[in-house]
């Protein structure tokens, strides 16, 4: 089971979640999230990272001159598209793209229209957050996103729910953020090991 820990900012909370066995992290590059970082400020932090741990950037607006911008700016191996984004800006970095779904119901799969990328994340839908609100949705509705390709599930995961998550959608992968902190952009360590260890066990 593959483990994406999101909303990291800092470096003593990347390393932990490595010890731990987390295979990617998440850095948010959207000013208006409360675990905003700067694209200098990931750029440094991913240069102390060791090797073969994947780092995604997270971006919720931008244009194809933005990405690339960004892409010469900061060496991140993925590009998480959450938001509204033209097919024509997502498609050049379809190699390299985590395209997400805000799940609400089973219309939210109806309306979406499948876009060649690495993986597709299903998080919760809500209005007032673009993520990270620690709101779960119906998992049942993640079964049927399975045909699209390869699915990372999100939204409301935490150490005690992480692995009934996995047993009945059997994803690519799970990705947490709110649901091992202590405050919005700080990782509690003992939730961090233990939501990595219930998932990598899991199935």
């Amino acid at each position: 089971m593959h483990v994406k820990i999101c909303g990291i900012t800092n470096l003593e909370d990347a390393l932990a979640a490595i010890e731990n066995g987390a295979d990617a992290l998440g850095f948010i590059l959207a000013p208006e999230s409360s675990r905003y970082v700067p694209i200098q400020t990931v750029s440094r932090l991913i240069s102390k990272l060791p090797p073969f741990v994947t780092t995604v950037g997270v971006i919720t607006s931008g244009n194809l001159e933005d990405i690339h911008a960004l892409l010469d700016e900061c060496p991140i191996d993925r590009i998480q598209f959450h938001g509204h984004f033209p097919l024509g800006t997502i498609q050049p970095f379809s190699d390299r793209a985590i395209q997400v779904i805000r799940m609400k119901d089973a219309t939210s799969l109806e309306q979406f229209r499948p876009i060649p990328v690495r993986a597709y994340l299903l998080d919760t839908l809500d209005d007032a957050v673009a993520g990270g609100s620690g709101q779960s949705f119906d998992w049942d509705l993640a079964l049927p996103a399975k045909r699209l390709g390869k699915i990372i599930l999100a939204g409301g995961l935490h150490p005690e729910n992480v692995k009934e998550a996995i047993q009945r959608v059997q994803p690519y992968g799970v990705d947490v953020s709110s649901g091992v902190e202590s405050r919005p952009g700080k990782k509690d360590a003992d939730k961090l090991k233990a939501f990595i260890q219930t998932a990598k066990e899991a199935l």
